[in-house]
């Protein structure tokens, strides 16, 4: 966000301090990615943030000698692991309410799902995630930093982040660097990046998949709004996915995605956050990400798409889902159905942050996305 922002909560974001105990995402890199992100980035720590820098150091080289322990031991039988149902994709942009949908979907005792575990240690959670949740219980703050949404290490979590500890490119990695200019943006849709690269991100990533099938035998579903970006070349690796995309009213998206980067910045980052661009790079991201989005959602086969609105999940959650499982094909709804309604009867006491916009704000958003507003039905 540009300084002087007028975008400003009004409710406490509650849970996480910056403190040392608190894990940062890149607490579980392995030395050699730790290294590579610290020398692409001249080694630009602010001084305060050296003993959390320090602290990573010294637990990458523990994530690299377990990863090579799991690579002894279970590493045949992840390579043998096969993906039998292939991923169910919820895209969407950040903020749009992706997490809740990904919270309901997993609800299915046939799903599986990424947690905080295995995106904070894909590099040997298939060996260690039994016992390390257990004994590290204390790190993990009770709240999301950006909003009011429970955390814990068994809660559902963005692959990116997985991806980012086991050493791929990533655009997440502006969030450990945020005054340096965005990183690794060409692999936001993975179109310009050399053909070698793009199959080693693919590599990588079906290997966090197995890993994940190992663990927990099931339909992974995945939430990732990178992955909004990635329609053409998810099907190429899965031709039989299913992808649910979820939209929001612009005028939440925005203040909330502005305070969702502000956040990470904040607790995630190397340095002290500016913020400077931090609106623009909001504006600009969205415009490009439904750009290649629009392009490509014409590629997904009959039956393997829903779309819905975060408002109406909201409204009515449990017909909603019930509408989704009939449109994916996926069956199995009234098995599922008691689970989702103990879930929709919590969310009445769910509080959502609340932001103030000025008008200019507003004009500003509906100038600018007022394309999608008039697409999915929100008024200007």
């Amino acid at each position: 966000m540009a300084k002087g922002s007028d975008s400003k909560a009004s409710s406490s974001t509650g849970g996480a301090k910056d403190s040392m105990l608190f894990p940062r995402f890149w607490h579980g890199m392995g030395m050699g990615a730790y290294l590579r992100l610290l020398r692409q980035n001249h080694w630009a720590v602010a001084p305060r943030r050296w003993p959390t820098a320090a602290s990573i150091g010294l637990v990458s080289t523990i994530n690299s000698q377990y990863w090579l322990l799991q690579e002894l031991l279970l590493g045949r039988k992840i390579r043998r692991t096969q993906i039998e149902q292939q991923p169910i994709f919820i895209l969407g942009h950040w903020r749009s309410g992706t997490t809740l949908l990904h919270e309901m979907l997993v609800l299915d005792s046939r799903h599986t799902c990424p947690d905080n575990y295995s995106c904070f240690a894909p590099n040997h959670f298939v060996l260690t995630g039994r016992l390390f949740p257990r004994m590290l219980w204390f790190l993990m703050p009770s709240h999301r930093p950006m909003d009011n949404m429970k955390l814990g290490w068994r809660t559902p979590q963005e692959d990116e982040f997985a991806l980012c500890n086991m050493g791929l490119p990533s655009p997440y990695l502006t969030i450990a660097f945020p005054n340096r200019p965005p990183q690794n943006e060409a692999y936001f849709d993975l179109e310009s990046i050399p053909p070698e690269e793009l199959a080693r991100w693919k590599e990588r990533f079906t290997w966090f998949l197995k890993c994940l099938t190992a663990k927990h035998p099931g339909r992974v579903v995945l939430k990732s709004p990178p992955h909004t970006f990635r329609v053409k070349h998810l099907l190429d690796m899965f031709p039989d996915a299913r992808f649910i995309h979820i939209v929001r009213d612009p005028y939440a998206i925005f203040p909330s995605t502005v305070h969702l980067w502000r956040r990470l910045y904040q607790f995630h980052g190397f340095q002290l956050p500016r913020c400077e661009g931090l609106e623009q790079y909001v504006y600009d991201t969205f415009n490009r990400m439904y750009e290649v989005f629009e392009s490509q959602r014409g590629l997904i086969p009959e039956g393997r798409f829903s779309e819905i609105r975060y408002e109406d999940l909201v409204a009515a959650p449990v017909e909603q889902m019930r509408r989704i499982y009939d449109e994916l094909q996926l069956g199995g709804f009234d098995d599922a159905r008691p689970a989702l309604e103990e879930h929709a009867a919590g969310m009445a006491g769910y509080k959502k942050n609340r932001f103030e916009l000025p008008a200019e704000t507003r004009e500003e958003i509906g100038r600018r996305w007022g394309w999608f507003m008039d697409k999915y039905g929100y008024e200007k």
